[in-house]
């Protein structure tokens, strides 16, 4: 009979262990006279948790020679682990089914709009009242994140410290109440993404669950991860780009351990955002633009230069970030600054909310090039603004629009020395280039785009192109990303 795959050798350690257990086990007998096996396909033999079928195919082979499903590592997924995981999906679902409803009604209110789409509702709103929106968010948003930040000045709630510095504990009474300020404010026309609240909301409700289940610190933190990235799923509906958003950023592991769950918390997430959220994409209508020579060539040309433009755009993020008003002092900052982005608004009010309509019109190839020229200088330096001045919010969105408005000016340059393609084209290789190199996670923002438009394949060698030269060049030149530069002091 084959040997068995994963019996353990005499004296190994037995029942359950993780793999430094059993490495300790081989440096204690290799010094009583037994010889540990160094080859690694032997000590692959050894997974945890166990296979149920534990002989050997005829051929010898240790099934465990794949790398990616050598075992759960130190973070075991054991059927309480997977029970958190289907609940963390579920709430996570429902608060960014929640949080998107308080969004879109506080949008309607602010505007006077039942029907059509965000930058509808802005255009046709009076220059005065697009100004009031900004001044009234930016007086209730100042007032309401200070008395959270000094009433509540010793909970956690930044899930990305979190998952990467601490144990996965998150306060969710901080996080609720940041999240809902955070949606209300962006309704009104704050420049700052949305998904942070979804995203922070997944984390801290994971983080309570993984409490409740009595989950070992690693599993919370892991799962913690998985609800993140499943917050973000929901709102977007793009399950498999809210799972890799997980595995490539808040992990940074694509080992099957962290993918699988990662898997199943966001198509829960995303399945039960549902009961509220539509179940298209996001963007319905985008050209499935095709292949050209010159579009692949534009491509490689121009992934550097965003690759230098994102470093210089997380540069300053980080600046901002780190020099932001606090305390006290956001209850003048914060509506000096919104007002600000609402006189720009009046002339610009593409520049209002989190960008995703601008990122609409730039892939249907709806800008012309001074527009596209403009709204690129400003789109940051408003989201800036916003930050700076003590707001809480994402940037995924406005990075993304940023990458859009420079692929879609650069691409109609390229045009005149090599014409015929289309604008929406170049804005797409644009904004996947852009946030590629600024989340430092080229397979996320492909993923994303991909399922934000539901299209995009024709362009997916070109896409690769740019997002894989722009992301090898923001980490040669820097390294940070939008989300590591945003991190306070240690």
């Amino acid at each position: 009979m084959a040997e068995a795959d994963d019996d353990p050798p005499d004296g190994a350690p037995t029942g359950p262990r993780n793999g430094s257990a059993f490495s300790a086990w081989l440096l204690r007998v290799s010094g009583n006279g037994h010889r540990p096996p160094t080859d690694p396909t032997q000590l692959a033999r050894h997974r945890v948790p166990m296979p149920l079928i534990r002989s050997r195919l005829p051929s010898g082979r240790g099934s465990m020679e794949q790398p990616n499903v050598t075992g759960d590592g130190d973070t075991p997924l054991t059927l309480r682990f997977w029970a958190a995981v289907g609940v963390a999906g579920v709430v996570t679902g429902l608060f960014g089914a929640f949080l998107m409803a308080i969004l879109s009604q506080v949008s309607y209110w602010a505007f006077g709009f039942r029907e059509g789409s965000f930058q509808t509702g802005v255009e046709h709103a009076t220059d005065l009242r697009r100004v009031v929106s900004l001044v009234v968010a930016g007086v209730v948003g100042a007032v309401a994140w200070y008395l959270v930040r000094h009433y509540m000045k010793d909970e956690n709630a930044e899930i990305d410290d979190s998952v990467w510095s601490k144990e996965g504990q998150l306060s969710p009474r901080r996080a609720l109440l940041t999240s809902i300020i955070s949606e209300v404010v962006i309704g009104m026309g704050a420049s700052i993404g949305r998904e942070a609240a979804p995203k922070l909301m997944g984390g801290a409700s994971a983080s309570t669950l993984g409490s409740a289940f009595g989950l070992s610190p690693r599993q919370r933190r892991l799962l913690v991860a998985c609800a993140g990235g499943a917050g973000l799923a929901a709102v977007y509906n793009v399950p498999l780009a809210g799972a890799l958003f997980t595995a490539e950023i808040l992990v940074g592991s694509l080992t099957l351990p962290v993918v699988l769950p990662a898997l199943v918390c966001s198509w829960i997430a995303t399945a039960t955002a549902w009961v509220y959220l539509p179940r298209h994409a996001s963007y319905v209508g985008i050209p499935d633009y095709r292949f050209t020579m010159t579009i692949l060539v534009w491509a490689v040309l121009v992934g550097p230069v965003v690759g230098v433009i994102s470093a210089v755009f997380i540069r300053f993020i980080g600046w901002v970030s780190h020099y932001r008003f606090r305390g006290a002092r956001i209850i003048v900052a914060m509506p000096i600054a919104f007002g600000a982005l609402g006189l720009i608004g009046i002339a610009y009010p593409e520049l209002f909310g989190n960008g995703k309509d601008m990122v609409y019109a730039a892939f249907l190839g709806r800008f012309t090039v001074p527009l596209l020229l403009a709204l690129f200088i400003l789109k940051p330096l408003v989201t800036s603004a916003c930050l700076g001045s003590g707001a809480s919010g994402g940037l995924l969105t406005p990075t993304m629009s940023t990458g859009a408005m420079l692929g879609g000016l650069l691409g109609s340059g390229w045009n005149l020395l090599w014409p015929r393609s289309p604008s929406g084209a170049f804005a797409m290789v644009g904004a996947v280039a852009m946030i590629g190199a600024s989340m430092q996670a080229p397979l996320t923002a492909l993923v994303l785009v991909l399922e934000l438009t539901h299209s995009g394949f024709g362009l997916m060698v070109p896409m690769l192109a740019a997002t894989a030269t722009a992301t090898a060049v923001a980490r040669a030149i820097d390294g940070y990303s939008i989300y590591s530069a945003r991190l306070t002091a240690a």
